[in-house]
């Protein structure tokens, strides 16, 4: 056991999507043929065919230089201007494959009880809002001290500064004391533990092949469902 494993657990950095949030497969193309019949009906196939391409060229960018992005930014690529119907139909196809992990109230709850933090660190190019409105939905947006979402500043994971981002905002100052919890071994496990943080995996998602990264970390621990990451921490800590 090595002295970084020693340390106390205080805190519990979360992914979002297939991590406290339902893996679900998309259908990229349909979502965006739906938003584009609502901004130009006649092009609606050209429109979609730009903004898929257009969306996987920044999760690309991602994967390969920890470069964030934003909605905007994919439109602005794709050479779209987004409308509030159209917004609001992507929202709509969205929602469904924004359901909370049938564990994750309950497995949050009991984390706080022990006095840990909570907070969540998630690639996206969704705004801080829209998650925002997403937690309060399910009735968690109060459980977090802190969240760090990739749209608002200048990385994604596994960018150091974006794990180091969301330690600071949930009020550590010590990665060795952070746990981070995500569904893939690259931007999660690999690169939590690249700043001294360990990191679990929960392997349900099927991640696309072209946004798995050039290395796959060594998980700390392996769980199969979020509720067994209090009694995880419970025995690291108890050690």
């Amino acid at each position: 056991m090595t002295n970084v494993e020693k340390e106390p657990i205080e805190a519990v950095l979360f992914d979002w999507g297939g991590t406290l949030a339902t893996w679900h497969t998309i259908d990229l193309y349909a979502v965006w043929r739906s938003v584009a019949e609502l901004i130009d009906e006649a092009r609606a196939e050209e429109l979609a065919a730009k903004l898929v391409a257009a969306e996987e060229s920044v999760w690309l960018r991602s994967r390969d230089e920890h470069v964030s992005s934003t909605l905007e930014e994919v439109c602005l690529l794709a050479e779209v201007a987004m409308t509030p119907a159209a917004l609001a139909e992507y929202e709509r196809q969205w929602h469904p494959h924004t359901e909370l992990d049938p564990d994750a109230v309950r497995t949050l709850h009991q984390l706080r009880d022990r006095g840990l933090k909570l907070g969540v660190l998630s690639n996206t190019i969704w705004s801080r809002q829209r998650h925002e409105d997403i937690f309060a939905r399910d009735g968690v947006l109060e459980l977090f001290d802190g969240a760090v979402y990739t749209s608002e500043v200048p990385w994604t994971k596994p960018h150091p500064e974006a794990f180091l981002a969301a330690m600071h905002a949930t009020g550590l100052t010590e990665p060795a004391r952070c746990l981070f919890v995500g569904d893939r071994l690259f931007d999660d496990v690999w690169g939590a533990q690249n700043v001294g943080m360990r990191a679990v995996h929960i392997p349900h998602s099927a991640i696309p092949t072209n946004q798995i990264g050039h290395t796959e970390g060594v998980p700390d621990a392996t769980i199969q469902r979020l509720s067994e990451l209090p009694a995880l921490v419970d025995t690291w800590n108890a050690a």
